[in-house]
């Protein structure tokens, strides 16, 4: 029998709502960018100011014919006119040489008598690029120097054209202005990218941070609950095992499912904290998402699974309730000292958990009567991270021999804390 499909329809395409540019956006964009550019780091400078010089060669010819105020040049005007723009094209790399530069041929140009407002938009690009370029004292001698420059060089003309050259400097002042402000404006701009940048490399800084602190979390999570639930694991293998060889014709059946049972609880147990460890190398929610942390109230569960490895343990837990990362950290420093205990104290050892408030801390205490690791072993990494641990929450931890034989761990942990929180 055939089934017949239904026919797909097709979602229908929404076009998104683009918000509209103005035409004179673009042009007002690259002024901004201009101006807030660099001046020498700026992309095809010479190939601008070569650009920039014959826009200038070509006004200044223009004003030279248009405007009547002096002679019209001839041929040596009209070369000194030329040649006075033609250093404009390297004005961003030499700003002082080509002003030098500009007033050795207007000067000469003046004193003949030409048209004195021909060469004003190469002098004034000149004096721009040099306030633009350097720093306000600098740009104040400048102006100072080229003003009293021209006015010498008018007086040798007539008195009336050095009177002309001192009411018409308000523009070299505003020229000058103009490129300070300019040069103001882009150290301020310059300073606020530095600042975002910063602030940026901050981000980053904390991110990865960040990470290094929660990898470091995960690998003392997945010593604790390894170490432990192989270790529990080891011991019930062992009894199981005992209990097998030790009189094969009168077999205690009931001992042996007891100690196989032990260890499959043992394995799920491992297997379900396991799972929360490592859910938050998953993607499903938020970075900070760690699942449900281990607490107090888990730590009669440490007790009897240390029971059934064989340790003889009392508990006097006189408190309820703890901050999440409190508890998880006096959870897991428990959780390795009752696995140190099963693992190196020996057989059947007595082992004493306390925890208590005083002085608003957490004080608990693990200690055992076995004979301890023995000396000169490969140390490992259990009392680093239980160290590691009470450090997290602003605690403290000592581990080490008992004067009366055994070993014992002991850690206070603030109970208003602002650590990073163990989980």
């Amino acid at each position: 029998m055939r089934t017949v499909q239904a026919p797909t329809i097709p979602r229908p395409t929404i076009p998104r709502p683009t918000t509209p540019q103005p035409t004179w956006s673009r042009p007002a964009e690259r002024i901004m960018a201009a101006i807030n550019r660099d001046p020498l780091t700026a992309p095809h400078a010479f190939r601008n100011d070569a650009l920039l010089a014959v826009v200038a060669a070509a006004l200044a010819l223009a004003l030279a014919l248009l405007v009547g105020d002096g002679r019209r040049p001839d041929a040596l005007g009209w070369t000194l006119l030329v040649a006075c723009n033609v250093p404009i094209a390297w004005r961003r790399r030499r700003p002082l040489l080509v002003l030098l530069a500009v007033v050795v041929c207007v000067a000469p140009y003046h004193v003949l008598d030409n048209t004195h407002s021909a060469p004003t938009p190469a002098t004034y690009i000149a004096l721009y690029t040099v306030a633009v370029t350097g720093r306000p004292l600098r740009t104040v001698l400048v102006g100072a120097g080229v003003i009293g420059l021209s006015v010498s060089v008018m007086l040798t003309v007539s008195m009336h054209e050095a009177l002309e050259v001192l009411r018409i400097s308000g523009w070299v002042v505003a020229v000058l202005f103009c490129g300070v402000d300019v040069r103001v404006y882009r150290q301020y701009v310059a300073s606020i990218v530095e600042r975002a940048e910063r602030a940026e490399r901050t981000r980053e800084e904390e991110a990865r941070r960040r990470v290094a602190e929660e990898r470091l979390r995960i690998a003392r999570d997945l010593h604790d609950l390894l170490a432990h639930s192989i270790t529990l694991i080891g011991v019930q293998t062992s009894v199981a095992a005992h209990v097998l060889a030790a009189d094969p014709e009168r077999l205690d059946r009931e001992a042996v499912a007891k100690a196989l049972d032990d260890i499959a609880d043992t394995c799920r147990s491992a297997r379900g904290e396991l799972r929360t460890t490592l859910e938050v190398l998953r993607e499903h929610g938020p970075p900070d998402v760690r699942g449900p942390l281990p607490g107090l109230d888990g730590l009669s569960d440490l007790a009897e699974a240390a029971r059934l490895a064989g340790a003889r343990v009392e508990q006097t837990v006189r408190m309820a309730q703890a901050p999440p990362a409190v508890g998880a950290a006096a959870y897991r420093i428990v959780q390795e000292a009752l696995t140190n205990a099963v693992r190196h104290a020996g057989p059947e050892p007595a082992v004493h958990v306390a925890v208590d408030e005083r002085d608003g801390a957490l004080h608990l205490s693990v200690r055992d009567d076995g004979t301890g690791p023995a000396p000169g072993g490969t140390p490992g990494f259990g009392l680093v991270g239980m160290r590691e641990r009470a450090r997290s929450v602003g605690g403290t931890l000592d581990a080490g021999p008992r004067t009366g034989g055994g070993f014992e761990v002991t850690a206070v942990l603030p109970l208003a804390t602002t650590g990073e929180g163990a989980g």
